[in-house]
């Protein structure tokens, strides 16, 4: 709890994975893909319960091995391709008022693929979203990306590069353009009303969050994988 907020962390991990088969459980750097996230939230002095929202038992039985609560399975149409993140979060807020009684005043969605968290982080987002309650519904971390919108192209008609984006001024050099930001998934955390309300995590009151370089990074891929595991390696001398 913080200021009197209570405060639940999700950890949303669907048993199919197309990209990277079981990369919610795939070992790196000697833990389960997902312990990482599990352990963050752990450490977090405001989070009042951390679960796991997975449709996997063995997803299940790893989660709970290590501190977190899976108090029930997420249904099969959450665990779709089609499924959205947003289902199963509000799946996760349903049951826990019908099951428990239990209601919430912020969420937290930490992303299993965004494994590259300082001990930190969530608590420092948290105190950032209270502390400027009244102007955020939300905050998320994002981090400044080197592929710069000024120099993307598309193609078109199959053999011409066209501007990804049309009128997006490129300057001569990479530096001298505005920043540009993504949202990689180190946490996400909204008011539970606001969440609700307008179905997404960007609500229209935002706020941010900035990390570091070196965080910049999310596992679709076995190469993502590799990458972040030899950044592991490398930042935290594993």
């Amino acid at each position: 709890m913080i200021d009197g907020q209570s405060v639940l962390a999700i950890v949303p991990a669907r048993a199919g994975s197309k990209g990277l088969v079981g990369k919610n459980i795939k070992i790196l750097c000697g833990k389960p893909l997902i312990v990482w996230s599990i352990e963050a939230g752990l450490k977090s002095q405001y989070i009042d319960e951390l679960m796991v929202s997975t449709d996997g038992q063995d997803i299940a039985d790893i989660a709970v091995e290590y501190g977190a609560n899976v108090p029930f399975l997420r249904p099969d149409f959450l665990a779709s391709d089609t499924a959205t993140s947003f289902d199963a979060v509000k799946h996760v807020i349903e049951q826990y008022e019908v099951r428990f009684g239990r209601k919430f005043d912020y969420i937290i969605l930490l992303e299993p693929t965004s494994p590259l968290r300082e001990d930190d982080d969530i608590d420092n987002m948290l105190e950032k979203i209270i502390a400027h309650q009244d102007q955020f519904d939300s905050i998320i971390s994002i981090g400044e990306v080197n592929e710069h919108p000024s120099i993307m192209k598309k193609i078109r008609e199959e053999h011409f590069l066209t501007p990804y984006v049309e009128n997006l001024e490129m300057k001569s050099r990479r530096q001298d353009n505005d920043a540009a930001y993504f949202p990689y998934g180190a946490a996400y955390i909204v008011k539970t009303d606001a969440l609700l309300a307008q179905k997404t995590f960007y609500t229209q009151n935002n706020g941010f969050y900035k990390i570091k370089r070196y965080q910049c990074y999310e596992i679709d891929s076995i190469y993502d994988f590799l990458a972040i595991e030899n950044i592991m390696k490398y930042e935290w001398s594993i």
